[in-house]
This record gives structure tokens, C-alpha cells and sequence, in this order.
């Protein structure tokens, strides 16, 4: 890892992707998302302040557990000043998120213990298929393929394009 001689004081998109580990492509999206900061020379290059190395470690480590870039960022805004997260705002912050979490680690068990049943079966039935239709939802509305169309997807009968007609 290369090392900032401790007399500079911001970093260049390079130098801060360098320590941080992070693309510059990501370093760009975070500050597009507002989750990072920099200022503009006079011959328009980035400059970022050292503190950001640590907000973006921050962000990298939230992201590494599963926290979407929404939330992160709401957390970033909540602080004082929008200042750099402590080990104290991770500790409060990770606490919080610790439910969603739970929630989503008892939804993936659920769904690799049906995993076996539904691929053993191979019916996939949105009737009664747990991973088709978590919690049995759409099996009052809707049957078969036509549940696909009415998320965006073209159901069986849609033409196919170059074809014409609906049929393979």
C-alpha cells in the first residue's frame, strides 16, 4: 500500500484509490451518490481530504455486510457536521442494522431449506412454490406464467422479437 508522506494533506482520486482499495470508478459513484466529498483545483482535479479514507473504509465495510448505499448514506448525513465516522458511530450504526440483518440471514435460511423441495419437485408453481411465492401472496390473483408478464416480463403468448407471432 502505498504511503502519503503525512505533509499532504489531500489526496488525489488515484493516491485515495490506492489506499483505500476502492476503483476510482467506485470513488466516483460514492461522490455522485453524495457519500463522499472533494474540492475542485483551479485546473478541475479532485482533491480529497485524509479523513475520507476513513469514510470510505466506513463504506466499503457497511457495503461488505449488506447495507445498501441508501441507507449508508442516510447514516453518513446524520452525523455532526458530516464528519468522518468514529469507532463509536460504527458500533451505534452496526447495532442498528443489526435487525435487518437477522431478518435477511432467516430469509436466506428459509430459502436454501426449501431449495432441495423446490428443485426436487420441479414444479416451481406459483401457486405453492416458497420460492416462487414466499408466504403464498400471489396464489389468490394469479397462476403460471402470466404473474411474470404483469412484473414487466412478456408472458408466453408476447410475440418474439424478429418473429412476428408468439410462437417459437
Amino acid at each position: 500500500m502505498p504511503q502519503i508522506p503525512e505533509k499532504v494533506h489531500e489526496l488525489t482520486v488515484g493516491q485515495l484509490a490506492a489506499r483505500s482499495g476502492a476503483a476510482v470508478s467506485a470513488l466516483h459513484f460514492y461522490e455522485a451518490k453524495g457519500l463522499i466529498s472533494s474540492r475542485r483545483t483551479s485546473g478541475n482535479q479532485r482533491r480529497y481530504t485524509r479523513d475520507i479514507l476513513r469514510r470510505v473504509a466506513f463504506i466499503r465495510a457497511a457495503q461488505r455486510v449488506g447495507i445498501p448505499l441508501a441507507t449508508i448514506r442516510g447514516a453518513l448525513a446524520e452525523l455532526p457536521q458530516e464528519r468522518t465516522p468514529t469507532r463509536d458511530d460504527w458500533a451505534r450504526l452496526s447495532e442498528a442494522w443489526r435487525t435487518e440483518l437477522d431478518e435477511r440471514i432467516r430469509q436466506l435460511n428459509r430459502l436454501r431449506d426449501h431449495l432441495t423441495d423446490c428443485i426436487g419437485c420441479g414444479c416451481l408453481s406459483l401457486d405453492t412454490c416458497v420460492l416462487s411465492n414466499p408466504d403464498d401472496v400471489s396464489g389468490g390473483r394469479l397462476t403460471g406464467s402470466r404473474l411474470l408478464a404483469e412484473k414487466g416480463r412478456p408472458g408466453p403468448d408476447a410475440p418474439r422479437a424478429g418473429t412476428g407471432t408468439g410462437t417459437v
